[in-house]
């Protein structure tokens, strides 16, 4: 009884191979012979039934059952895996004749352009760029730079206050500034720019948003005068907008300086003939600046009989849209297509 099933099972192994085409139809037959309830491992468990006189043999049978399965079995699977892989190549290959694919590459923003530029001119004028946190204290937005409670220039900050009135979105980077002063202790000169997110509630029209991007700078020193912030301006407007460039100061108010200023520039259009873009004046304002106001240094911890300074600002936005030819701000924020970024490579002054 014993020999008749090994006899069955030896029969049965000479064909079993021969329909595998799959390694998955090469594991469901490994557990049909050779797993828990396998015919090969059945047989296997009758050893204990089998006289001792034939236990020798019965076990030498078995073992070479397991053998001839094995045997079989890695033959099999090493076909049918390289049978796999040679598929896998050949569906895979790469003809290397064939031209190769450009990839497309990235383009900086345009706001990234301009505050990069003047990083890099300012930066080499000796200023530190100094960043600030954009959740702020009224204390620092506002009061220390000469804009107490009920100050009306407030109403044009328009903010947006997130705990009572004492947090609050900067509205714009001089506190920035002010903190900077405060660490100085009344005793350090400062050189400073301070880009960053602000943000103001205002209609998102074509030439508003309620976040913007600004850049300020400033210094604080001795024996600084309206010159040599007028020097500076020079500077940044022949860099931004060609050597030609002719700028202009003319008389604003700020409460946190005094003399206050609006920074123009020549029209980069007309060349100050007058056009639609700088409204028939031949100038156009690209900023906001004035000596540090003498409250204001003394808010911030240093005597102004004996230190003063300048600051000054930008919108970023505003700079970037006159720089491109840009109409509309949104064009900023909701336009990432690489085709767009890519027209600024073609832009530069």
């Amino acid at each position: 009884m014993y020999n008749d099933k090994i006899k069955e099972i030896e029969n049965e192994l000479k064909t079993v191979f021969e329909g595998i085409k799959t390694l998955n139809d090469l594991e469901n037959l490994k557990v049909l012979f050779m797993g828990k309830n396998g015919k090969i491992t059945l047989v296997n468990s009758l050893i204990k039934d089998v006289p001792n006189e034939e236990k020798k043999e019965f076990g030498m049978k078995v073992n070479e059952l397991k053998n001839t399965f094995n045997t079989n079995y890695e033959k099999i699977k090493e076909e049918l895996e390289n049978a796999e892989i040679n598929a896998k190549l050949n569906k895979e290959a790469i003809d290397v004749t064939l031209p190769g694919v450009k990839l497309e590459t990235g383009s900086a923003h345009p706001i990234e352009r301009i505050i990069e530029s003047l990083e890099s001119l300012l930066m080499s004028m000796g200023y530190d760029v100094v960043e600030g946190p954009e959740v702020e204290k009224d204390l620092y937005n506002f009061e220390l730079l000469n804009l107490p409670k009920g100050h009306p220039a407030r109403d044009a900050q328009d903010t947006f206050y997130i705990k009572g009135e004492e947090y609050l979105l900067r509205s714009q980077t001089s506190p920035v500034q002010v903190r900077e002063m405060l660490a100085g202790k009344g005793e350090e000169p400062i050189r400073i720019i301070c880009p960053g997110k602000t943000y103001r509630r205002d209609e998102d029209d074509a030439t508003h948003s309620h976040e913007f991007t600004q850049m300020e700078g400033l210094l604080v020193d001795k024996d600084i005068t309206l010159g040599d912030l007028k020097g500076t301006f020079e500077e940044i407007a022949k860099m931004l907008f060609g050597k030609s460039r002719e700028t202009r100061f003319r008389p604003s108010y700020y409460p946190f300086t005094e003399p206050s200023v609006e920074m123009d520039i020549s029209c980069f259009n007309c060349n100050g003939k007058g056009c639609n873009i700088c409204k028939g004046t031949g100038w156009i304002t690209v900023g906001g600046a004035g000596m540090v106001n003498p409250i204001v240094l003394r808010n911030c911890g240093y005597d102004p009989d004996r230190w003063n300074g300048f600051a000054f600002g930008f919108g970023i936005e505003r700079l970037a849209m006159l720089k491109y030819g840009i109409n509309d701000i949104r064009t900023f924020y909701v336009n990432h297509d690489i085709r767009m970024l890519k027209e600024f490579d073609r832009r530069e002054y």
